[in-house]
């Protein structure tokens, strides 16, 4: 049975994921931005940051707040960046031919990093499997993910015209924004691919 996602629950979903895991995920994002100029290291660090969280918050564990360090994300690093360079030139392909298409390559294949890593497929099946569980749920996926971003970029350029705390409210709504955004992709996975 075709799971059918709506742009509110997707909004509301991640809003709550977001903010459960607000703190952990504050503090892998600074520890990623000390340590990104690591070598070797940094693969990892990505890895866990784009994958290792979403997945946790999609099945409501506990992010550890050295998560991205984990061993295992560099582990899988062929599995990432095959996945991620697939994906890349579907996306880049689909560009080509006046952007739309390219967008919704994007988000029809925007699950498989998570399938390939999380769950161990290979990369054209999660890429496959993307494919499935996405279609007829782009146009939803797409509208939160809008809303979120038009939402974010009204208020910070609201904020930004506050003299002297305007850049510190404006980095608010920015990791607000990274908050909710891991929240919906979290709550879009736990719900379309729960089951593969």
């Amino acid at each position: 049975m075709d799971k059918k996602l709506a742009m509110g629950t997707i909004i509301k979903d991640g809003l709550d994921i977001g903010l459960k895991n607000a703190v952990p995920i504050l503090v892998n994002v600074l520890l990623f931005v000390l340590t990104v100029w690591i070598p070797y290291l940094n693969i990892g660090t990505i890895i866990g940051l784009i994958v290792g969280i979403p997945a946790k918050a999609s099945r409501g564990e506990a992010i550890s707040m050295t998560e991205i360090f984990d061993p295992k994300y560099r582990k899988s690093m062929s599995e990432f960046f095959l996945t991620y360079g697939l994906v890349s030139v579907g996306v880049f392909a689909g560009c080509v031919f006046f952007l739309i298409p390219g967008c919704i390559i994007g988000i029809a294949w925007s699950l498989a990093l998570l399938l390939a890593v999380d769950k161990g497929k290979a990369s054209l099946e999660a890429i496959s499997i993307s494919n499935k569980v996405t279609y007829g749920n782009k146009g939803a996926i797409f509208l939160a993910e809008l809303v979120l971003f038009v939402v974010a970029g009204i208020l910070g350029a609201v904020f930004m015209m506050i003299p002297f705390v305007g850049w510190l409210l404006y980095l608010a709504v920015v990791i607000f924004t990274m908050f909710v955004s891991i929240g919906m992709q979290a709550y879009i996975y736990k719900t379309l691919c729960a089951d593969e």
